[in-house]
């Protein structure tokens, strides 16, 4: 991929405003790291303190132009998981809730439990923030690729037989990135009394760094789920695409978040009511543009990441702490430098 120069010019600007954005974070203008919810998370982001006098100037900037330069050339190292030969024998079902970067997370902790158990799992549906938003499951994303995709691995229905829904689901609260000891210890036992289950997933910590498994069959169910799962359907896909190309073309001369929407699908993207759909489009451009450069640590920051990582754009700029002998390298996310984002476990 050959560098525009804009770009080189627009990651000399990106260090300009980590040197303010620390200065101002070491004025008290925004809250502290922890504060951030940095430590609790366990997202990586490079340190960010600097020194009142820090300038652009003592940052050594010689080779950027190559860090941008290539995508990094990555295979899969893991192969789909052997069909499933018996039948089901039970349900799975859960929502998608909280926006697109925690989808990919519950998609991938749901298709693990249902593979695990050998229970069938039912699609969700999207619940937004605001009470009764609700949507369906092929609103947003491709459900003819999703159930494609795991075919094989889980089954997959729209809906609930009647005589299933007229049950009550047994409910249980799954931490993310859900653990074979988790199921096998306090969801097994209550799937062999109640083979109707609904799960929630909970967000105590969104760490993406790699955990050492021993179960080869569940760590490819999840690195399929996780990066084969969740896509949009085709026509919010051209959509991002077309405002991708668009912001390589309009550079600087852009407007703003609204001016890269084609016209037809403005209405339909700036609903507030719209805000998942919205926050979608943007997961999949930073994940598909030339540079990324996240805002602020947190899952949206991770799952780029592994999404980028996967197709080999590991170009991600994040802040550090400035100083004399401060090389370009030191921007590049410590999740790329030091290989230490999940995907890498599916990814090499």
């Amino acid at each position: 991929m050959a560098v525009d120069p804009r770009q080189v010019v627009a990651g000399f600007l990106t260090l300009s405003m980590f040197v303010m954005l620390g200065n101002m974070i070491k004025h008290d203008h925004f809250s502290s790291s922890t504060e951030l919810g940095m430590e609790v998370t366990g997202v990586e982001f490079n340190t960010m303190k600097l020194d009142d006098d820090a300038e652009m100037n003592n940052v050594n900037v010689g080779g950027l132009e190559n860090l941008m330069d290539a995508d990094e050339e990555v295979k899969p190292c893991w192969t789909k998981p052997s069909p499933k030969t018996q039948p089901s024998n039970g349900f799975v079902t859960f929502s998608l809730t909280m926006g697109p970067e925690y989808h990919i997370s519950q998609i991938t902790d749901a298709v693990v439990v249902a593979r695990y158990l050998g229970a069938t799992l039912v699609l969700p549906d999207i619940r937004g923030n605001e009470l009764g938003n609700k949507r369906k499951f092929q609103d947003i994303y491709n459900v003819d690729k999703f159930i494609r995709n795991l075919d094989g691995v889980v089954e997959v229905i729209e809906e609930l037989p009647d005589e299933v829904s007229a049950k009550k689901p047994a409910v249980i609260r799954v931490p993310n990135r859900v653990t074979e000891g988790f199921i096998r210890d306090t969801i097994e036992p209550t799937f062999q009394t109640n083979n109707y289950l609904r799960l929630a997933v909970i967000f105590s910590s969104v760490s993406l760094r790699p955990k050492e498994t021993n179960n080869k069959d569940l760590d490819a169910t999840a690195c399929l789920a996780m990066f084969s799962g969740l896509e949009l359907k085709h026509e919010y896909s051209e959509v991002a695409r077309k405002m991708s190309d668009r912001l390589k073309e309009l550079s600087k001369k852009s407007d703003g978040k609204d001016d890269i929407i084609p016209a037809k699908k403005k209405g339909e993207f700036l609903k507030s009511s719209n805000a998942d759909l919205a926050r979608a489009l943007d997961l999949e451009i930073c994940s598909q543009s030339d540079v990324f450069i996240p805002a602020v640590p947190g899952l949206f920051y991770g799952h780029v990441t592994g999404r980028r990582i996967a197709l080999g754009h590991t170009q991600i700029l994040v802040p550090y702490q400035s100083s004399a002998s401060t090389q370009a390298s030191d921007f590049i996310s410590t999740y790329i430098s030091n290989k230490n984002h999940l995907a890498y476990k599916c990814y090499c």
